[in-house]
């Protein structure tokens, strides 16, 4: 049977139940303002994908839900992102780490627009980290969209 790849247990720091919030600022997702989010996150059986389940409100958007794996490529060697939610939205993204920061790479779909993505992400403690989101349709004019911080709860 294939075992988990040991680059997978970075991902452990996830595991649990987060709060996030932040502001979204006003263009390509909406009019903006202040969001908040819940997450889920625990592994899948087998222990090759982690699973973020997530709701949301605010932010200038209707309220939502989402659902995510995490996983890691061997082949590639890069970690994988999909995201799906309930507002018809759905990201696809490979991600890199270096130090305490996340790079996401990836393509999403904002109503009929298809855009460039690149989130990163700044772990503060070990239970905090700081998310940027930011959209360029050419993949070079990065605009920042979405800002915000979570904390994992008890």
């Amino acid at each position: 049977m294939p075992k988990p790849a040991l680059e997978l247990k970075k991902l452990e720091y996830l595991v649990g139940d987060w709060a996030l919030e932040g502001i979204i600022k006003p263009g390509p997702m909406g009019p903006g303002g202040k969001f908040t989010m819940t997450e889920h996150n625990y592994w899948m059986d087998g222990g090759f994908f982690l699973v973020i389940q997530s709701a949301f409100k605010g932010g200038g958007m209707p309220g939502g839900s989402g659902i995510a794996y995490l996983g890691f490529d061997p082949e590639k060697n890069v970690y994988t992102y999909h995201e799906f939610n309930s507002i018809g939205e759905f990201q696809h993204s490979t991600g890199s780490t270096e130090g305490d920061t996340w790079t996401w790479i990836g393509e999403q779909q904002l109503g009929r627009t298809r855009t460039k993505t690149r989130v990163t992400v700044k772990t503060l403690s070990p239970t905090s980290y700081a998310m940027t989101v930011a959209v360029a349709r050419d993949g070079r004019d990065w605009l920042t969209v979405m800002e915000g911080k979570a904390t994992k709860q008890k």
